[in-house]
């Protein structure tokens, strides 16, 4: 029985307390490491590692990341996979670029917001498209969601390369990266983190609160016996994977911005950080168990620790490892946490 679940205490059912509730939860253990990780870290380097450049600088760098690994927490749930976030971005992210070179005439460098404004567009539906592909395969071809993904994600790299010959575009629209890459609000607040905060409020809402969600945790917990209380598992995974392929185009679209640039060889590894910043907020591999909540910590928790070590001039392959023990430490604890409750 989880925190969340009643208890019956002498013939009364009582719901637990607030305090067994939080000691139930992952994402309170998750979020007391990655607290853990900023006050050694402050401690050792207050100077250079409390100061507003640095959360500003830790903020931009994962708010692509972010918005990557919200669309994986709803697939995980499901007791999904996919591996092709990262093929995918890079995929939107070129199309984007060639569209706004095209109705700019050749060079889009100082287009207006109505160039920019159809580059979103294109890369949304870039994305989409690929997800789409993507659930159709899995929902009602019923191929294994790791044989899919590990297709899709070759492929949609491939076609990347094949748009422009292998080679970066760098002829973006300048106001793109000063007003979104690189931008600030409220005096200091960078644009692309408000754009990454309100897509995972959106998305934590959807999750949290919504028929949707609660389709989504059924789905990931049993799907025969989803299907057998009248959801439409085949339409609700395809709409899953729809919608974390459109969540990858934006993440494109936001590369775009933040780089300057297309960035073909640069997101190899963005599909693995996305699945372990999910897993680590506690999200299980297993499936019917996630937080959005917990994906914001798991993303932050490398993202502290490869800063962290930067300041203090530490080997990044010692982030490495120490990235792989939380994530094996997460897995772990999940499976503990499984086997207690299903005694």
């Amino acid at each position: 029985m989880t925190a969340e679940e009643e208890v019956v205490n002498g013939g009364a059912i009582e719901k637990p307390t607030l305090g067994a509730r939080l000691l139930g939860a992952n994402t309170f253990w998750i979020g007391l490491v990655l607290i853990a990780l900023c006050v050694v870290f402050g401690v050792l380097e207050p100077t250079a590692f409390l100061t507003l450049f640095t959360v500003q600088t830790l903020l931009i760098e994962t708010a692509v990341l972010l918005v990557l690994s919200v669309g994986m927490t709803f697939v995980i749930i499901t007791g999904g996979i996919d591996l092709s976030v990262g093929s995918v971005l890079i995929f939107s992210g070129m199309v984007s670029a060639k569209a706004m070179e095209w109705v700019s005439g050749g060079s889009s460098t100082n287009a207006g917001w109505g160039v920019i404004l159809f580059g979103l567009v294109v890369a949304i539906v870039a994305g989409t498209a690929w997800g789409i592909l993507n659930g159709l395969l899995i929902a009602a071809a019923k191929i294994p969601p790791l044989i899919v993904t590990l297709g899709t994600l070759g492929a949609a790299l491939g076609a990347a390369s094949l748009l422009n010959n292998g080679s970066d575009i760098r002829t973006l629209p300048s106001t793109m990266r000063t007003t979104i890459g690189y931008g600030t609000s409220f005096g200091y607040v960078p644009n692309l983190v408000i754009v990454a905060v309100v897509l995972t409020l959106i998305g934590a809402w959807l999750l949290h609160t919504t028929v949707f969600g609660r389709h989504t945790f059924a789905v990931g917990s049993n799907a025969e016996a989803a299907r057998r209380s009248g959801i439409g598992v085949t339409r609700h995974l395809t709409s899953i994977y729809t919608l974390t392929g459109a969540l990858a185009g934006v993440a494109g679209f936001m590369s775009l911005a933040y780089f300057g640039s297309t960035t073909i060889s640069a997101h190899s590894t963005d599909n693995l950080n996305a699945i372990a910043a999910v897993v680590m907020g506690g999200t299980s591999l297993f499936g019917g168990v996630g937080t959005v909540l917990g994906t914001v910590i798991g993303v932050f928790i490398p993202a502290v620790l490869k800063k962290g070590f930067n300041i203090i001039h530490v080997q990044d392959f010692w982030q490495m490892i120490a990235v792989g023990a939380v994530l094996i430490a997460a897995v772990w604890f999940d499976q503990q946490r499984r086997r207690s409750r299903n005694r």
